[in-house]
């Protein structure tokens, strides 16, 4: 008899069928690839990223589990009904399942909260017998040892760098608008020996696809001696590039940055948020300092990695001076790539809480919590301020004569600091970091093209419903400025 059939849908679209947007990304997210691998001998497996393309609902498999972030949940609903009505078994997981598993179970046959380790093998084995429970949930802060690889072998060819893993998991700061504050886990690091078995998991894959590798921890850098030893082993792999994701207050540490450059490290992700240290101060980012952004990029560029950097609008303490200035200060700084966001009070979290308190939310509707909308009253800037520096930096930065400046400087720059490598070596590794930025430049750019610019034509143009006290406190600051 043939086996049951497991696909697993990692969802993405958040505004229905009639909205649809098919992401330019690089590199695939982990949870189905990881999932896939942890997924026992009973089934057959298929991982299908919703990013890259549609669902079949008319699919043979017997199973169908969904991971989904909490901006997906409303799509997530929608989807799991009508698989269910084909007859198919739901299984939902991921952050959003793992943060309000009682708000989810109505919609799946079975909902597997926290870390999948744990408990997604018995998960699978209590399935193929018929006797699956309602909810899974797995223990906080467990152990990181004996994780299969990713499947990387069931990653769509759309994308480029298939080879994603993580080394570590949470981070030691206390950001408030971020989901690890939610239900805060310890600081983690996997065996070194199982991550590089990660990277070198590769053996289906085209050689140039086994040669780039990105590694998705929250903050690489959170111990920084099990750090150093990972990429003194990562080094020895001979990759052609490595991406790393890490916080800002690692580049101090400058030995890090070498080790970084030693393991090929090409692209490194890092939360910059803001240009205003007093808003990266209300959120409780104080690991990242303004007056140091420039030299940390170019102490980056220089050993040849290029930065894809967070940069979020709306934020407590941003002025309409502030975004007038953004674009100018942007060039100063001289990050490679963005990724620009207006912030978003997930639910769960401390700028949440803050913002509930404050009676400020005024859009519940959690397709809208991806970082495109504004659904909460700002605090020193009206909506439009909002919305007109959300375009203006988008067009601006990721307009084709400034990726053109920022390619001639990182070029430039690495060039000039690496006089002493192998001209050969040089310009072949000058070349890779040109596709690598040009990939990141044209995700981000058709994004704000095909999804931003769209959604803020819209938003302009619809009424935005706003708290009642909201509306109080801007007509009795109308009434006290004619008394004053």
């Amino acid at each position: 008899m043939s086996k049951p059939k497991l696909q697993i849908i990692v969802l993405f679209q958040n505004l229905g069928d009639q909205q649809t947007y098919y992401a330019r990304s690089p590199a695939p997210p982990l949870s189905g690839l990881l999932l896939a691998g942890l997924t026992p001998d009973l089934v057959e497996v298929d991982v299908h990223h919703e990013m890259v393309r549609p669902i079949d609902y008319d699919t043979d498999a017997d199973i169908i589990a969904l991971s989904f972030m909490d901006f997906c949940a409303p799509h997530a609903y929608e989807v799991a009904r009508r698989f269910r009505e084909r007859g198919k078994i739901v299984v939902a997981g991921g952050k959003y399942p793992s943060t309000f598993p009682h708000e989810v179970m109505p919609h799946a046959d079975c909902t597997v909260a926290g870390e999948a380790e744990r408990v997604w093998p018995q998960v699978v084995e209590d399935l193929v017998a018929g006797k699956h429970r309602r909810i899974y949930q797995a223990p906080l802060g467990a152990s990181l040892e004996n994780i299969p690889p990713p499947r990387y072998d069931l990653a769509e060819p759309q994308f480029a760098t298939p080879v994603v893993t993580e080394a570590t998991r949470g981070c030691p700061f206390t950001c408030t608008y971020c989901q690890l504050n939610i239900k805060r886990a310890p600081y983690r690091v996997r065996p070194i020996e199982d991550v590089i078995r990660d990277l070198t998991a590769t053996a289906k894959l085209p050689f140039h696809k086994r040669k780039l590798a990105m590694l998705y921890d929250n903050n690489l850098g959170g111990d920084m001696g099990y750090a150093k030893e990972l990429l003194r082993e990562i080094a020895k792999l001979n990759l052609w590039a490595l991406g790393a994701q890490f916080s800002f207050n690692c580049l101090d540490d400058d030995e890090f940055v070498e080790l970084l450059a030693e393991a090929r490290c090409g692209m490194a992700f890092i939360g910059m948020e803001s240009l205003s240290q007093s808003s990266l101060n209300s959120v409780s980012k104080r690991q990242n300092k303004v007056q140091e952004y420039e030299t940390a990029y170019r102490k980056l560029k220089e050993r040849g990695i290029l930065t894809f950097s967070g940069f979020m609008l709306a934020l407590e303490e941003d002025t309409p001076e502030y975004y007038r200035t953004v674009p100018q200060k942007l060039e100063a700084v001289d990050p490679s790539a963005l990724l620009i966001s207006i912030s978003i009070p997930i639910p769960g979290t401390p700028f949440h809480r803050q913002m509930e308190t404050e009676r400020r939310i005024f859009d519940h509707d959690l397709s809208h919590y991806e970082g495109d909308h504004l659904v909460f009253q700002p605090k020193r800037v009206a909506p439009d301020d909002v919305f007109a520096a959300f375009e203006n930096i988008n067009r601006t930065f990721y307009s084709w004569r400034a990726i053109g400046r920022r390619w001639r400087r990182f070029v430039s720059t690495y060039l000039r600091a690496r006089g002493e490598e192998a001209i050969g070596k040089r310009l072949f590794r000058a070349a890779l970091l040109s596709y690598i930025l040009l990939k990141l430049s044209i995700f981000q750019r058709h994004h704000a093209r095909k999804k931003v610019f769209p959604h803020l034509t819209r938003a302009r143009a619809a009424p935005r419903p706003v708290e009642r006290s909201v509306q109080i406190a801007a007509r009795r600051r109308e009434v006290l400025a004619v008394v004053d």
